[in-house]
């Protein structure tokens, strides 16, 4: 069998693929966004040191860290609507589904980025009468997300990496939209391929940013 990528043009790229990209961006930015904010919540239960507070939490990042999240996915999608009697379309469900799982691993993230902080900086803020909530939002979770930066760009560079997961549900993703392309034209094979290069690129370049901001941030430390 002889490859032959003269098929692929400007028109079926703009036709298949760029609806799937955007989609993948889409739901990377919306997982990344809410999965920091529900992880950094999660991260300040864990460090509160109530146990009432501890123990959901623990239990939450324990139990989906040790799920693959193609289990999640599929579990999330067949299931819901089951228990909420309605269909639940496959792009919402990957967005619900991919923030809730990735906030398990942004927890972990965010908790190192806060134990990462002098401890004496936190009495500080205690000392000047602060409370345990302004010295977090002042004082810790500035600097936290600052020395962690580089490790949430990373992760969300996965969390594009896995986007590719949704075509189990058959939400319109990036590798779906190659795979179509490939179907219309009777081209699996060079799509996929395409598709590998793509992804690569995407990723490589996004590493590469990564390295340099670690670079400003060793600078400014």
């Amino acid at each position: 069998m002889t490859l032959d990528f003269t098929f692929l043009s400007w028109q079926v790229l703009s036709s298949f693929v760029l609806k799937g990209l955007a989609f993948s961006v889409q739901l990377t930015l919306i997982a990344m966004v809410g999965g920091v904010v529900l992880g950094t919540v999660l991260a300040l239960m864990r460090l509160s040191g109530k146990r009432w507070l501890v123990l959901p939490a623990s239990a939450y990042v324990n139990t989906l860290r040790s799920i693959p999240l193609v289990m999640v996915i599929l579990w999330f999608f067949l299931l819901m609507p089951m228990l909420t009697g309605r269909p639940m379309g496959a792009e919402l469900s990957a967005i619900i589904t991919f923030t809730v799982f990735e906030a398990a691993y942004y927890s972990e993230i965010m908790r190192a980025g806060i134990q990462s902080v002098p401890r004496g900086q936190v009495f500080a803020g205690y000392a000047v009468g602060m409370t345990y909530g302004q010295t977090m939002q002042l004082i810790v979770l500035p600097q936290a997300f600052r020395n962690m930066l580089p490790v949430l760009m990373t992760q969300t560079i996965i969390l594009f990496q896995d986007t590719s997961l949704v075509y189990a549900i058959g939400a319109y993703d990036l590798l779906k939209g190659f795979e179509v392309a490939g179907k219309n034209f009777n081209r699996p094979v060079e799509t996929y391929l395409v598709a590998t290069v793509v992804y690569f690129l995407i990723c490589f370049s996004l590493s590469m940013l990564v390295r340099r901001l670690q670079k400003k941030i060793a600078i400014i430390r």
